[in-house]
């Protein structure tokens, strides 16, 4: 079916790195652009950093210089780099893809299910 997983979440010092996964299962993800999103409890979701198909991509300024999003097409999944992580960036973070097509000429959105970092002492 189609799906998207992430997955490589979890508690960090601050200050510390992480490597976030997402995984497409059905359908080629470098056929479409990738974002990644989070949501952190009493605030907004936010758009953290995205790619495009042909590789282009974008980033809040809050993460710019300290987070990367790259593509692995061998293994169908996007990586999110997380370096010098802050205490106020513990969120869910979810990864998203839109624009694929169906048989009704609408677009499918897809998200992932989420993957919780912690960044605490």
């Amino acid at each position: 079916q189609l799906q998207l997983v992430e997955s490589g979440g979890g508690l960090v010092q601050p200050g510390g790195s992480l490597r976030l996964s997402c995984a497409a299962s059905a359908f080629s993800l470098d056929d479409y652009a990738i974002g990644w999103f989070r949501h952190a409890p009493g605030k907004e979701r936010e758009g953290v950093l995205c790619i495009s198909s042909s590789g282009i991509t974008r980033n809040s300024e809050s993460v710019k210089g300290r987070f990367t999003i790259s593509r692995d097409n061998a293994k169908n999944t996007v990586y999110l780099q997380m370096n010098n992580l802050k205490p106020e960036e513990t969120a869910v973070y979810y990864c998203t893809t839109g624009g694929i097509p169906t048989t009704t000429g609408r677009t499918l959105t897809l998200w992932g299910q989420g993957t919780q970092i912690t960044v605490s002492t």
